[in-house]
C-alpha cells in the first residue's frame, strides 16, 4: 500500500516540498519542491542511485578516490541528501557537513526519511556561500558538492569567478569540486560557469550525456574540479563509467564547446 504523501511548506522559496513513494523503486522515496522532482532516494539500498547526475558524480568519485579512504565531504544545496547516504555505504566513517538555506527543508528530510546508522552528517542552515567564511572558516574538504543551479535564475553570487576561488581554497589539496549544472539550449550558463571555474581551478572536466553537447536539449551536466590535473587514463575511466551514453570534455576540447 503506498503511504500518504508528507508534506511541509518552505518559507524561503514559498513552495510545499512533498515526499511520496516511488512505486516503479521498491524501498524509495522522492522529494518534490513544488511540482518539480527534485531528489530520489533509496532507503532500502542507499548506495543505489536512481537519477542520472548524481550517479554520475558517484561514479567519478568511485574513479577518483579510493573507498580504503574515508572522505570529508560538503553539500552545498542538501536535497534529500542522496550523495551522503550513498557515501555512508561506499565511503565508511566518512564524514559530512550539509548546507540548505531552507531551515524547513533540512528538518523535513531528516524526519521523513533517516539517514543510515553509520551516516556521520551535520546539518547546517546557511547561504552556500557566506558559510564558508563564517561557520565553515579555516575548514577543509576531500569533496564538496554544489547542487544548487538551476539554469541562469541560480543566485548571481554563487556562480561568479570569486566564488570558485572561494570554493577552492575550501578543499584540501587534492580535493574534488561536483557541481551540478541544469540548463538549457544554447548552454550559455553552462559555458560561464566553465570560465569561471577555470580561473581558479587547475582542471576543470564537463561530462554528461553525448546528447547534451550537441547544445540542442536541456538537461544536467557534471562539472569536476581540480587543483591538480587528472591523468587522461582516470578521465577516460570517468567516461566508461557512465551512466550511459557518456561524454567528458576537458582541456581544448572543453575550451571549443564553452566558447560562444
Amino acid at each position: 500500500m503506498t503511504a500518504k504523501p508528507a508534506k511541509r511548506w518552505l518559507g524561503f522559496v514559498q513552495e510545499h516540498a512533498t515526499i511520496y513513494d516511488d512505486d516503479l523503486v521498491y524501498g524509495s522515496k522522492i522529494l518534490a519542491i513544488g511540482d518539480a522532482p527534485q531528489s530520489h532516494v533509496n532507503l532500502a539500498a542507499p548506495e543505489n542511485i536512481f537519477y542520472e547526475y548524481l550517479a554520475r558524480i558517484a561514479n567519478h568519485l568511485k574513479v577518483l578516490r579510493s573507498s580504503n579512504r574515508p572522505l570529508k565531504m560538503l553539500h552545498l544545496g542538501a536535497g534529500a541528501l542522496t550523495l551522503a547516504r550513498w557515501a555512508s555505504v561506499v565511503y565508511p566513517s566518512s564524514t559530512h557537513v550539509a548546507v540548505d538555506i531552507e531551515r524547513e527543508l533540512l528538518d523535513f528530510v531528516l524526519t521523513q526519511l533517516p539517514l543510515p546508522v553509520d551516516c556521520d552528517l551535520t546539518p547546517l542552515v546557511a547561504d552556500a556561500r557566506a558559510v564558508l567564511n563564517d561557520e565553515l572558516d579555516g575548514k577543509q574538504f576531500d569533496v564538496i558538492v554544489l547542487d544548487i543551479f538551476s539554469g541562469p535564475e541560480a543566485p548571481e553570487h554563487l556562480t561568479t569567478s570569486d566564488y570558485y576561488s572561494e570554493l577552492k581554497q575550501s578543499l584540501t589539496d587534492d580535493g574534488l569540486l561536483f557541481v551540478n549544472i541544469g540548463d538549457d539550449p544554447p548552454l550559455d550558463f553552462t559555458s560561464s560557469q566553465i570560465r569561471a571555474a577555470e580561473t581558479s581551478f587547475d582542471f576543470v572536466m564537463l561530462s554528461s550525456s553525448t546528447q547534451m553537447f550537441t547544445k540542442r536539449f536541456p538537461g544536467n551536466l557534471i562539472l569536476t574540479a581540480s587543483k591538480e590535473r587528472i591523468p587522461e587514463d582516470l578521465v577516460l575511466r570517468c567516461q566508461e563509467a557512465g551512466p550511459y551514453p557518456s561524454e567528458v570534455r576537458h582541456s581544448l576540447e572543453l575550451d571549443r564547446f564553452s566558447k560562444p
